[in-house]
């Protein structure tokens, strides 16, 4: 049934010196039963669509809304979905829910059915076009599959198929597909690709459940529709390129989101950006720990042609983001708004204003901290920014009302702004603030400290893109834009009203016009380009106007084309440039300005359908038109080489010689300015900087003015910070290549690097400034501290393991002079410095109790604090207890944990306290697994820490792992190790006499990346030095997490293939340790290759001293040695391994010695010509790099540095190759820790581990390699325990219970699901062992669990199982459709299957779309409630459609399963 349709024509007129003049406004009413789930006008064209999804019609308007008739061509409640062709606006698809759907090519006047072999697939969008209109029959249609699945259900799948003329044919173009699209599919993504090419999200697997994983999810392309080519997108990352999420194009780029499936990943999401289809490049956010977009989401929001704007959820609060915004290529991100406001369902409020390059609106949540701890209420603040997100200001407030009363605050104040609704609460469709009306911006808001909610807001004007505004109106109104802005019409958006208003002035003045007909407004809207004078306003009327059948929805039509007579002439215009006001004119290297008319002529635009055109005028050059150009990092203000500089062959042939090279600096792609600066221009250069030619090496040495003190690399980065004894900071972006002081003007006394987020340091100078980046040295930032850095020696900054900004900072009150009440005083801060509030005063140590792996109260605080708060702290005392209190609440609520306490520490996923019993005068070892409850831990009775010290060294398999020291005479000190249970309260002897130094250090150390694998060196003559006064060490190894210990099995010949003075079975081979290194971090082993282990050692039946030692190697985790070179050397591990690098640790030297087949074979490289003491040799923190820095001090000047750069890049560029199906033609190996040993399982698993063969010469760089893989759990063996407390291993390796001590009492808990308990015996299982089976020495005697096991399965499988199988079955069937899992992203073109928990709307998008029909009230209420969110508009052309964009939707996929 066509709608009814009442139209009523007002005339007024009025007679002034006989001339009659007449001025009129027209509308017309249409009925309809349901609020339209699509409204759209097809493109310059008055033609208009009405989709209501409840009835299942369409209905057409010819005349912009003033009649519309059923599409009596479609069969009645047919029509599931309608999308209009983007790209020919003669052409729109109505889709069923059955295989026969129509199309029109005439915009609705006639439609014609065709046919698909599969229904349509319950997407947003399953229709993608290509952007050519020659090619406008190209369309890819996503269709679902379904086939049953036994006799309780169905298993469906997605596939998609091809027409090349709109649907006369169809052909499969994919199957087990998630979204399909042309790559031609955008006219802003340029590029020079296959006209047919297209992107496929696709799993290349079909499960027999019909549950994909998430792992078999790929990008897929073709340019012959998939029918001879399918090729899978690599995305420069080689075969890790799975877990695909989703594909989107947006503006210049095409973005794919992707979740990180590498094995100790947590899932995080990853987006890869192309602008020209042929290379990927990894988006790198500036950010780490909050960074791990772990569950989170990326909103890929509004953007332009020469950014990319990304919204990433970095709180635990999914409703608070932080925006990121581009360099050109869309690879790099720099943090533009913190704390953006963004629903459940990833919307953002952010929107740029249409038409002006670099305006734009966003929402911030102002009381972010109070929402993330204390779940307040949103406190939200409007800004604006006018250069592209590089800097954001406050919307400054009118001084008067609209009916011109003085405002109740001071505009000239902070806290009295402007703060308008957006995007996340919408009241209408379309864009929220701007049409393509030049400068004209309008919102629904409020003035004040934040926005106040919608009802109790008023309807705000700018005619200059936000820079100034005007409330023009009372109460909240929807609004719109016509006639090219002369024409805005308005209607009170907060109760039923008759009344609509409308403006020619640009919003000075404003008339009223009656409908004679209250309704309560829900859209207004125009044609596309807002250049017509005629409006659709869609409502709901009241019961009585509702008469009949006709319905309680109207669609009126508004007509103002009778209210001017004169069409507008030139003189009538205005040349408006945009964004004078703000200083700001120039953006991208151009000014902009549009003909606009002006707002006091009387006349009418009337240019219908054609959009504003911009004018241009270019800018001089100036610094921010430039970016860094490629192989180019920023550094401040400067551009720093990544490296030597890659030149074509030929230019360099002498090293002498110069050639003429980048600058550093490049023009934006797209920037348009014209002389001015120009840091683009090439300068002449040294070839002997430039890239080498393949195998040679090259070296760059630069001198410090004052000895190196301390120096670290940024987690992950390139680059490395060093602090010079005269408390100058140096920087290297480039691994050493160049170096730039840093604020040559501050006096630096330390500086850290976050702990947990790998782009962020701060630098601590002698006052009350510090310095930090949160973009790894890129920039660096001043703040102010509450007080300067405490002098007494106690770390100043600590680190929150969860929240970047949570520091807290311990500072020194009253330290001037003598300082007769000098003493710390901890604050913390929420907001990275900005802000610091009081923690306590005279404390030791104030740090976060929550950890990575210790789970305690995020807002929990410990503090060592002194019981009297008086005095100078530096001569504090035992006298004086150091109290141990907990704060929870950031310290807002107190309590003391302990009386008196020597220190604490957190290591891994325990707190251990060490607690001082003044009766006793002894330790009490307390341990906690939350922060809050502790336990004491029990020592042997012969290990009690009485009057001892005691070194924590490591807890990361489930074990703590304790020195405590039982010989303390200076120059002997040693003691004992002592390994604990799961939950370190009980602990056992695991090694006696581990040697340790003066400062406690201990020769301790774990292999790295292996478990239970460790090294140490033991005083073999305890009983003799105590006389000799001489230590001598012997070297130890365990190969099962301290279970047992054994001597190194030396090698037979040494380097020069002699064999060894020593070869009597007593001769063994010993290293030296920890206690004897200067810089703590040159461990033996490297991250990057499993097994590789390098040490300075000896062979005999002692530990030599250090220069009559000699460098050794294995490649087995220790069970097998080989002597690489004679003398003692300092080593470094490059590229996963694949080089080596050596440098004499005796004397001074002029060269190193480099392996790339692992010391089978050196090379030596001269990098001087006067010798330098080397004292380091430094490379990036996970030696993936094949450049390293030398570090040291030439002999004739002790009071100064220098730091050599060694590139050994060029020496192959060969790539290696993983392939893990054909692992014979590769360049890696299968490894086991096993292989060389006695037991065959280590942790009661066999596990393998990819790494480079030996031989392999090529790169590995940052290619990442299957992590380890548990091939099998293996049956327990002797190894997979341990003795329990208070027993030790005899001589013959059996536990036995220690001399004078007890066994513990019987433990009768049933744990779990367990049938039964045991007696305990003298073992214990491992806790980190995973054998299952085999021998059980750690079972006694048996006793059956008490309770429900007692009763039998068909007991239990009838009082249990069987009442909840039904719902389990429908429940099961619900998540198989919902496709529920964790971890989200917006993308436009998404897909709405996999959608959030987050309310509503949500309820409706999982429900069939052939239900909606049934939903009736609730479907009403959801409309009205959600206003328009949940139901996809059509809105203005180039838009990006963020609020209500029917092409973007939240991603949901399974987790790998």
């Amino acid at each position: 049934m066509a709608p009814r349709h009442r139209t009523a024509i007002l005339f007024w007129s009025f007679l002034c010196f006989a001339v009659f003049t007449s001025f009129a406004q027209e509308h017309s009413v249409s009925y309809f039963k349901n609020l339209p789930s699509r409204l759209f006008f097809f493109e310059d064209q008055p033609s208009a669509i009405y989709h209501d999804a409840i009835e299942g019609n369409i209905y057409v308007s010819q005349n912009e809304g003033k009649s519309w008739d059923r599409a009596t061509d479609l069969p009645e409640g047919a029509a599931l979905m309608v999308f209009e062709h983007p790209f020919d606006n003669n052409y729109a698809f109505v889709l069923t829910n059955g295989k026969t759907h129509y199309r029109t090519e005439n915009r609705g006047k006639s439609w014609r059915p065709f046919e698909v072999p599969v229904s349509p697939a319950m997407v947003g969008r399953p229709l993608s076009f290509h952007s050519d209109p020659k090619k406008y029959g190209y369309v890819l249609y996503q269709g679902t599959v379904c086939e049953r699945a036994g006799p309780w259900g169905m298993t469906c799948h997605d596939e998609t198929y091809y027409t090349q003329d709109a649907f006369m044919t169809t052909k499969l173009l994919l199957s087990e597909t998630s979204k399909c699209q042309f790559a031609h599919s955008s006219k802003d993504f340029k590029h020079d690709a296959h006209d047919d090419l297209i992107y496929c999200v696709a799993f290349d697997s079909s499960p027999t459940d019909g549950v994909h994983s998430l792992s078999s999810s790929r990008l897929f392309s073709s340019t012959d529709f998939f029918q001879s080519e399918n090729r899978v997108e690599e995305l420069g990352i080689g075969k890790n390129a799975r877990g695909v999420v989703a594909l989107a194009i947006v503006s210049k780029y095409a973005v794919v989101a992707m979740r990180d499936l590498a094995p100790g990943n947590n899932g995080e999401m990853l987006l890869y950006v192309s602008v020209d289809t042929k290379t990927w490049a990894k988006a790198q956010f500036p950010h780490a720990s909050s960074a791990k977009l772990r569950e989170n989401a990326y909103t890929v929001v509004e953007s332009t042609t020469h950014s990319l704007a990304v919204d990433v959820v970095l709180q635990d609060q999914g409703s608070i983001g932080t925006l990121f915004v581009s360099n050109s290529n869309g690879t790099y991100f720099v943090e533009s708004l913190r704390d953006t406001n963004r629903n459940e369902l990833g919307y953002v409020d952010y929107e740029n204003v249409y038409g002006i390059e670099g305006v734009g609106l966003a929402n911030v949540v102002a009381n972010a901290q109070d929402v993330e701890s204390k779940r307040s209420a949103k406190r939200l603040r409007s800004k604006i920014t006018f250069d592209d997100g590089r800097t954001w200001s406050r919307l400054r407030p009118p001084a008067e009302d609209s009916e011109g009363r003085r405002i109740a605050c001071n505009p000239a104040d902070e806290s009295c702004s402007l703060h308008l609704h957006s995007v996340t609460l919408p009241h209408n469709f379309g864009r929220v603030f701007s049409s393509p009306a030049p400068g004209l911006v309008m919102g629904v808001g409020s003035i004040g400290d934040h926005l106040l909610p919608y009802e109790d807001c008023d309807t705000f004007l700018s005619a200059d893109n936000g820079v100034t505004w005007n409330m023009v109106r009372m109460d909240a109104h929807k609004y719109e834009f016509g006639d090219s802005g002369s024409v805005l019409v308005m209607m009170n958006d907060e109760d039923s009203t008759d009344t609509v208003v409308y403006s020619t002035d640009m919003g000075k003045t404003w008339k009223s016009y009656n409908l004679n007909l209250k309704v309560r407004p829900k859209i207004l809207t125009t044609i596309p380009d807002s250049t017509s004078q005629k409006f659709v306003l869609v409502g709901q009327v009241g019961k009585r106007d509702a008469s009949g059948s006709e319905g309680r929805y109207v669609v009126i039509f508004l007509d103002f084309a009778g209210t001017r007579t004169r069409k507008c002439e030139e003189r009538d215009f205005d040349k408006w440039y945009a964004r004078t006001a703000t200083n700001e004119e120039c953006l991208m290297g151009h000014k902009q300005w549009y003909k606009r008319r002006k707002a006091s002529a009387d006349c009418y635009v009337g240019e219908k359908y054609s959009d504003p055109v911009e004018h241009e005028e270019s800018c001089p050059c100036a610094a921010e038109d430039f970016e860094c150009d490629y192989n180019y990092v920023r550094q401040g203000d400067i551009c720093a080489p990544a490296g030597p500089e890659p030149i074509p062959a030929g230019i360099c042939g002498d090293p002498a010689s110069t050639y003429m090279g980048s600058s550093g600096w490049r023009k934006i792609p797209g920037n348009t300015c014209e002389g001015g600066m120009q840091l683009d221009a090439k300068v002449e250069k040294s070839c002997s900087k430039a890239q080498p030619a393949a195998g040679e090496v090259i070296h760059q040495t630069f001198e410090f003015p004052a000895p190196v003190v301390q120096y670290a690399y940024f987690k992950d980065s390139t680059t490395i910070l060093v602090r010079l004894r005269d408390r100058s900071i140096w920087q290297s972006s480039n691994e050493g290549y160049t170096w730039t002081q840093l604020r040559p003007e501050e006096r630096f006394v330390a500086f850290y690097h976050h702990t947990y987020s790998n782009d962020r340091a701060y630098l601590i100078t002698d006052t009350q400034q510090f310095w930090y980046t949160t973009d790894t040295g890129k920039t660096w930032n001043p703040l102010v501290s509450p007080a300067p850095p405490n002098p007494i020696g106690l770390q100043v900054l600590r680190f929150h393991p969860l929240k970047s900004d949570y520091l807290i900072w311990s500072g020194s009150r009253e330290c001037e002079g003598f300082g007769e009440n000098c003493h710390v005083e901890a604050f913390y801060t929420l907001d990275n410095g900005r802000n610091w509030k009081s923690v306590e005063q005279y404390v030791r140590n104030c740090a976060w109790a929550r950890d990575s792996e210790l789970f305690a109260d995020p807002n929990q605080i410990l503090c060592e604090s002194y019981r009297d708060k008086r005095g100078n702290q530096r001569f504090f005392g035992m006298e004086n207890p150091l109290e141990l209190i907990s704060g929870t609440d950031f310290y807002a609520k107190k309590n003391k944990l302990f009386d008196h306490v020597v220190g604490y520490a957190v290591f891994s996923e325990y707190l251990i306290v060490a607690e001082y019993q003044s009766v006793h005068q002894s330790l009490d070892l307390q341990v906690s697994l939350d922060g809050r409850k502790f336990a004491t831990g029990l020592f042997p009775p012969t290990m009690r820490l009485e009057q001892h010290a005691y070194t924590i060294l490591e807890s990361s398999t489930k074990s703590l792992f304790l020195h405590v020291t039982t010989s303390e005479l200076q120059g002997l000190t040693w003691g004992n190790i002592l390994k604990s249970n799961s939950n370190g309260t009980y602990f056992g002897v695991s090694v006696d006499h581990v040697n340790r130094n003066e400062g406690g250090f201990v020769d301790f150390e774990k292999m790295i990346g292996l478990d239970g694998i460790a090294l140490i060196n033991v005083v073999s003559n305890p009983s003799e030095a105590i006389l000799s006064r001489r230590k001598e060490l012997q070297t130890r190894i365990t190969h099962n997490d301290g279970g047992t210990w054994k001597p190194l099995t030396p090698p037979k010949l040494d380097s020069q293939g002699n064999t060894y003075t020593c070869d009597q079975v007593r001769c063994n081979l010993h290293i030296h340790g920890y206690t004897e290194r200067w810089d703590a971090r040159a461990t033996y082993s490297t991250p990057s290759v499993p097994g590789l282990l390098m040490a300075v050692g000896n062979v005999g039946e002692t530990l030599a001293p250090y220069t009559d030692s000699d460098t050794f190697l294995s490649r087995d985790a220790g069970f097998t040695w080989e002597e690489v070179h004679k003398d003692a050397h300092l080593w470094e591990f490059g590229d996963s391994g694949s080089i080596l690098v050596m440098a004499n640790d005796e004397d001074a030297t002029d060269h190193v010695m480099f392996s790339t087949d692992e010391g089978l074979s050196w090379k030596e490289y001269r990098f001087t010509d006067e010798k330098m003491r080397v004292k380091s040799i430094v490379t990036v923190p996970m030696d993936t790099s094949r450049r390293f820095i030398l570090l040291g001090y030439y002999p004739r000047h002790t009071d100064g540095a220098v730091a050599v750069h060694l590139d050994f890049s060029e020496l192959t560029r060969r790539q290696c190759v993983l392939d893990i199906q054909e692992s014979a033609q590769d360049d890696f190996e299968l490894w086991s820790p096993s292989e060389e040993r006695t037991e065959r399982c280590l942790f009661g698993r066999r596990t393998l581990y990819h790494r480079r063969k030996r031989n392999a010469n090529c790169v590995v760089g940052s290619q990442k390699k299957d992590e380890a893989k548990i091939v099998e759990n293996c049956a327990c063996t002797d190894a997979d325990f341990e003795c329990e407390f208070n027993h030790r291993r005899d001589s013959d390796g059996i536990c036995v219970l220690a001399n004078g001590t007890q066994p513990l009492a019987p433990d009768d808990t049933c744990r779990g699901d367990d049938d039964y308990w045991y007696e305990r015996t003298p073992y214990r299982k491992i806790p980190y062992s995973s054998c299952e089976g085999g021998i059980r020495p750690d079972h006694g005697e048996e006793h059956v669990c008490p309770g429900i096991k007692g009763h039998g399965f068909f007991f239990w499988f009838f009082v249990l199982v069987v009442p909840f199988s039904l719902a389990a079955l429908v429940g099961y069937y619900y998540y198989r459709k919902a496709g529920l899992a964790r971890g989200n992203i917006r993308l436009p073109g998404g897909d709405t299957r996999y959608s959030s928990d987050a309310g509503v709307l949500d309820t409706v998008a999982s429900v069939p779309w052939f239900l909606l029909g049934l939903a009736g009230m609730a479907w009403e209420w959801v409309v009205s409630s959600a206003d328009g969110v949940a139901v996809g508009y059509r809105s203005r052309r180039g838009y990006r459609n963020v609020p209500v964009d029917e092409d973007a939707q939240i991603l949901r996929f399974e987790d790998e399963e």
